[in-house]
């Protein structure tokens, strides 16, 4: 990509999210866009309406100082733990980057200018990098210790008290409740406190036990030690978790046996590939569209209309960018669609899955797909060549920094501020009230709240960090760009935490071992880059320094995924070797000591027995605040199930 077609480019998105900058506080103060643009606010807080709005019409820039000035102990109450740890993710690439880009601005890009050999100098930037392994290490422990403080200085929750119990024998002539009271009350007779049988309604619309229930405990240390030991000698039987938030319930898969979870788990693998595969088509339009002579060669007619300079530079610049960009929003819901039916049992689950699969899905098509510019033939004959992989990337990698700056303008950029905008959601909004023929809505519970969807946007910030890791000494240019586009994140995000995004459900920071890895895959990236420029070089003195970091990387992940990773499994309770850990559980004995003596606590056992609350024993489908169809529960419903207590 030639320098005018990017200039171009940085242009074009420039002026559009100057625009949305501009736009967005003059549409957001006006009264009959509230419940675009502070729908949580009004959910919350209520607002009194106003007719004057001829002040309204001047931009604002108070929303952006209260975004900045948001303290990550008011998002943590407003928004939760997940919210901080996205947060995280946005001001830790942030740190990595600014301390990237002085290097690579001031030392790295006049080297670049002047022409002098750069691999000698990349011998020693690329430990430097690598150091960033003990900022890695101190940012899991950070997440670690605000998990830790999370737990204790949240009120008892549902599911700590519950277990997820699936595969449930049943004898003849018994049902599934008699067996789990019966098992229960046998086993862990001092611990057990109730249980709730879950149903499902078969083709004829009757209602049929699922051989499935929810397993309540008076302490969290009984539910843990439940959850943790194999029940039954055959490893499908009494199989038990820990179970998800009430609300975080994914109740479709208690509909599908064992065996039909694990063929579709086979039948998803096989679909993801396909789809991964089959998406190299649109990635060759952009390339084709990068490389106009070629695009010349098999479409003749389009020679007259390129010959116009500023129309190249718009189709070098940024038409690819932005098809690529159009192609990819189609990827998040097919990918939280295979996750969805994977056999995951919360909605929580299934985000981590997409967010996993959309991450190394951009990985291949959008990285190597474009390094790799050529046939997919071609590009899997190059992957599959072991030996010479960092040489080939040393090669192509620096070739397509234009097109990545480029990438990050039109995909981070302009993309991240149009979530300002809500385009969508302010069409549909207009469309309503004019289908209405009302102005506004009178009842602040009838406002949509709508939650973030983080498997959608912590692989795109995940996929740029990579990018910034892997291109900070081949093209230093770029990390002024990713700051911005962080920046830009930064407020953007936080501002629609105060005001639009309200959470459905509560992991506790459990998206960061994604983050984990996906920063140990960067620089393992980074590190084969750097060996093969050594290599096309010939510098068998970096060659040799290059050959530790890749071992020392894997050691370091593997004493991450030790030391850090089993807090995540759940909050204080660590398997190995089929043991529990006993300091672990010292915080679980302990937050049950504390509320031994809290007299709220038989009320909370009481609504214990009804927060989980079967869809299929609600024939009758009403509204909730949020105008989403959810079960009408009674309790001639859920009284039959409660006779163990």
């Amino acid at each position: 990509m030639i320098v005018s077609a990017l200039l171009t480019s940085v242009g074009i998105n420039s002026a559009l999210c100057i625009l949305y900058f501009t736009l967005y506080p003059i549409l957001r103060n006006q009264p009959g866009n509230f419940d675009v643009y502070i729908p949580r606010v009004l959910a919350t807080e209520g607002l009194e309406r106003t007719n004057y709005f001829l002040q309204h019409l001047i931009p604002s820039s108070t929303w952006v100082r209260a975004a900045w000035k948001l303290s990550e102990e008011d998002l943590l109450s407003a928004s939760g733990l997940d919210a901080v740890v996205f947060i995280r993710i946005i001001t830790f690439s942030i740190k990595v980057f600014l301390f990237a880009g002085a290097l690579g601005l001031f030392v790295l890009l006049p080297i670049h200018a002047s022409g002098t050999q750069v691999a000698s100098f990349i011998i020693y930037d690329i430990p430097t990098a690598t150091l960033d392994l003990f900022t890695i290490s101190n940012e899991y422990d950070y997440i670690c210790s605000k998990r830790v403080e999370y737990f204790y200085s949240s009120k008892p929750q549902p599911h700590q008290f519950t277990v997820l119990l699936r595969g449930i024998p049943i004898r003849p002539g018994s049902g599934v409740s008699r067996a789990v009271d019966n098992f229960f009350m046998k086993y862990y007779p001092s611990t057990y406190l109730s249980h709730v049988v879950i149903h499902r309604r078969d083709s004829h619309k009757h209602l049929v036990e699922a051989r499935s229930a929810f397993v309540f405990f008076r302490s969290r240390y009984g539910a843990t030690i439940a959850s943790q030991l194999q029940q039954s000698h055959k490893p499908t039987d009494w199989v038990g978790e820990i179970a998800p938030e009430p609300d975080d319930v994914h109740w479709a898969v208690f509909h599908s046996s064992f065996l039909r979870r694990w063929l579709l788990k086979v039948v998803i693998i096989v679909t993801y590939i396909l789809v991964t595969v089959l998406f190299i088509l649109p990635v060759m339009l952009v390339q084709g569209l990068t490389n106009l002579s070629q695009l010349e060669v098999f479409f003749p007619f389009l020679q007259s209309i390129l010959s116009t300079k500023y129309i190249r530079q718009i189709v070098t610049g940024y038409l690819p960018n932005l098809i690529l960009k159009l192609f990819l929003l189609l990827i998040p819901p097919v990918m939280k669609f295979l996750s969805s039916i994977q056999g995951h049992v919360s909605h929580s689950e299934i985000q981590r899955s997409a967010c996993s699969k959309f991450f190394w899905f951009m990985i291949w098509n959008v990285f190597f797909a474009n390094v790799l510019s050529g046939s997919l033939y071609t590009q899997l004959e190059e992957l599959l060549d072991f030996k010479n992989i960092p040489t080939k990337l040393a090669v192509a990698v620096p070739a397509q920094a234009s097109f990545f700056i480029a990438y990050v303008v039109t995909s981070g950029w302009t993309s991240t501020s149009s979530y300002l905008f809500r385009t969508k959601q302010l069409i549909q909004s207009s469309l309503k009230k004019c289908c209405c023929c009302c102005s506004k809505k009178d009842n602040v519970n009838e406002y949509e709240v709508p939650s973030i969807n983080y498997h959608k946007l912590i692989p795109k910030i995940l996929f740029f960090g990579l990018l910034g890791i892997t291109y900070f000494f081949l093209a230093p240019l770029m990390l002024p760009f990713l700051l911005v586009y962080l920046s830009i994140a930064y407020i953007v995000f936080k501002n629609q935490f105060i005001n639009v995004y309200a959470p459905k459900f509560e992991t506790a920071g459990k998206f960061w071992p994604i983050v984990h890895n996906s920063m140990i895959f960067s620089l393992l990236l980074m590190q084969a880059i750097a060996l093969g420029i050594f290599t096309v070089k010939k510098l068998e003195m970096g060659s040799s320094l290059m050959f530790p970091l890749p071992v020392l990387t894997l050691l370091f992940n593997e004493y991450c995924r030790k030391r850090f990773l089993p807090n995540f499994t759940a909050y204080s309770v660590e398997v190995c070797h089929q043991c529990v850990c006993t300091a672990l559980l010292q915080s679980l004995i302990k937050r049950d000591r504390e509320d031994a003596n809290d007299s709220r606590m038989p009320q909370f056992f009481h609504q214990l027995m009804t927060a989980y609350r079967d869809p299929a024993l609600a024939p009758v489908q009403v509204s909730d605040t949020h105008g989403l169809r959810v079960p009408n529960y009674s309790e001639n419903h859920t009284d039959p199930l409660l006779t163990s207590v």
